[in-house]
């Protein structure tokens, strides 16, 4: 069988949490964090190799939080996003304080990867069937092809809303045989009092959007290839937006992209478990509550780890 890595996105700085690093939030009874179950999830799905991109500035603090207890059980990786991480020939500008975005965290990852992928959020608590849904995908054997074959966990809008605050979202447009068609980032979403879901466009535009619209949550099944195509894609990407100073290049947009060009395909794939995530600080009692309904559920073990 194919050998699979996951990729665990944590480099964001978590703006919109408050104090403390999000990603490292303690949920669980003994102390876990929201990507112990997604690391468990992962290996339970059968991934072989789990790689974190992370900042140099949090490596020490996230290596005694989960990193060290998970090299006992699993062969770990560490890629870095930095702001000064540029093609040959681009400096960072002035002022940047925000990291790259999606895409770019990826790239970090590129010289460690050798086999198909998944992507994840670190702070987004995915559930079991997406792992074995991406999984399972990826280790298809499929005629060889120009066309990148992709997939992608869909969950519902409604589903991975925040009670405490905003939040940004790619909502997807899929056709009738389970392929993607497009993805439109959209921005501080939230329902507002008349009970209707509004969020921003990338035009700035206020925009009504279905409950059941498919969101995509950043967890897509990925061939070792496409970080190649990123990665070629980036220095034309800052000629264009490289001096906005809150300027991302996202990963959704890429795969719409590639889409657009006619390089690559997505199925997706419906994802009915639970969603939950840690926003904003408000947001950590939510998820130790959800957490409790699962273990309580038989779904996971009290105590993950011996």
């Amino acid at each position: 069988m194919k050998k699979t890595a996951l990729i665990v996105m944590a480099a964001g700085i978590g703006s919109r949490y408050g104090a403390g690093i999000k990603q490292l939030a303690k949920i669980g009874p003994f102390g876990e964090i929201i990507m112990d179950y997604s690391v468990h999830d992962a290996l339970a799905a059968g991934f072989d190799k789990l790689i974190f991109v992370i900042r140099k500035d949090i490596e020490e603090e996230f290596r005694d939080i989960i990193g060290k207890r998970i090299e006992k059980i699993a062969d770990v990786h560490y890629a870095f996003q930095e702001l000064n991480a540029l093609p040959k020939g681009y400096s960072l500008p002035e002022g940047r304080s925000k990291p790259w975005g999606t895409a770019h965290a990826l790239m970090q990852a590129r010289n460690m990867v050798d086999c198909p992928f998944a992507v994840i959020n670190a702070d987004d608590f995915y559930g079991k069937e997406g792992y074995r849904l991406i999984h399972d995908f990826l280790v298809q054997e499929r005629p060889e092809t120009k066309m990148l074959e992709m997939c992608m966990a869909g969950y519902h809008l409604k589903n991975t809303l925040s009670k405490n605050g905003s939040v940004n979202r790619g909502i997807c447009n899929v056709s009738k045989d389970g392929y993607l068609l497009s993805i439109e980032e959209i921005y501080e979403i939230k329902r507002e009092e008349d009970g209707v879901l509004r969020g921003l466009n990338q035009r700035k535009e206020t925009v009504c959007l279905e409950e059941e619209a498919i969101a995509s949550m950043n967890m897509f099944g990925l061939p070792e290839e496409f970080l190649d195509l990123v990665t070629e894609k980036f220095p034309a990407w800052l000629d264009k937006y490289g001096k906005e100073m809150k300027s991302e290049y996202l990963l959704p947009r890429e795969i719409n992209n590639l889409m657009l060009e006619g390089r690559g395909r997505v199925e997706v794939l419906p994802d009915h478990d639970r969603w939950f995530g840690v926003t904003y600080h408000e947001d950590k009692a939510l998820a130790e509550e959800a957490l409790r309904e699962c273990i309580a559920e038989g779904l996971y073990p009290e105590k993950l780890y011996n």
